[in-house]
């Protein structure tokens, strides 16, 4: 797989995780309490509705590097939006661990505790206005350098809407957020699936070898 290949699927993958992950959660109230007492009710849901928009924040940053390299406003853009998704990956151990403690001593134990601690000190309470700032410049940025169009240069600065913290349930405005993003990047990736060569079949060998090396080595790891 080449670097062009990666970049593509970030741009397919990570705001179609995104939107799938705001979707599972959306008929559950917005505030933790009631995050926490959803995935009480519906643990496997809550689940994949987290994990998905976890990984999602991942699987982003290489279609944010990509575009911040368009020009000097998207290098602005696209260094503040990391600094957001790197507080999103942060705050996505945070619900990890809550929903932990759900299982372990019940919903309203983890609500006392979680809404003990909530306002508590942590380095990433003050990168909020990054991701904010970052996508609308990073789609100024890409519109200037005729990456993007205007419509989808607007619903890509849209990212910058969706809610960011611990538990963060889902408003109408994530939906548009995570649609935008989708609208603005997923046709980006396409396209640069489509434009990119083909690869030989002795790359595609060595790409289904490296996937089932690092898929070992994913359940290798996940045993500790």
């Amino acid at each position: 797989m080449t670097k062009t290949h990666v970049t593509a699927m970030s741009f397919i993958l990570g705001p179609a995780l995104l939107l799938t992950g705001v979707l599972l959660r959306a008929r559950f109230p917005f505030f933790f309490p009631d995050q926490l007492a959803a995935y009480a009710d519906h643990p496997a849901l809550m689940t994949a509705s987290y994990s998905a928009f976890a990984s999602g924040t991942v699987a982003l940053c290489p279609a944010v590097l990509h575009l911040s390299r368009l020009d000097r406003t998207a290098a602005l853009g696209g260094a503040l939006t990391l600094v957001g998704l790197f507080a999103r990956t942060f705050h996505a151990g945070a619900d990890h661990m809550a929903f932990r403690l759900v299982d372990a001593q019940g919903a309203a134990a983890a609500t006392g505790a979680v809404a003990d601690t909530y306002t508590g000190f942590h380095v990433f309470r003050f990168t909020s206005f990054a991701i904010m700032l970052g996508w609308p410049l990073l789609a100024l940025g890409a519109h200037r350098a005729r990456a993007l169009g205007a419509p989808r240069a607007l619903a890509l600065a849209l990212a910058a809407a969706l809610p960011l913290g611990v538990l963060k349930g889902t408003t109408p405005l994530s939906i548009v957020a995570t649609a935008g993003l989708a609208a603005a990047l997923v046709p980006l990736g396409v396209r640069v699936l489509l434009d990119a060569p083909r690869p030989s079949a002795r790359s595609l060998g060595r790409s289904t070898a490296l996937a089932a090396v690092l898929g070992a080595l994913a359940y290798v790891s996940s045993l500790g």
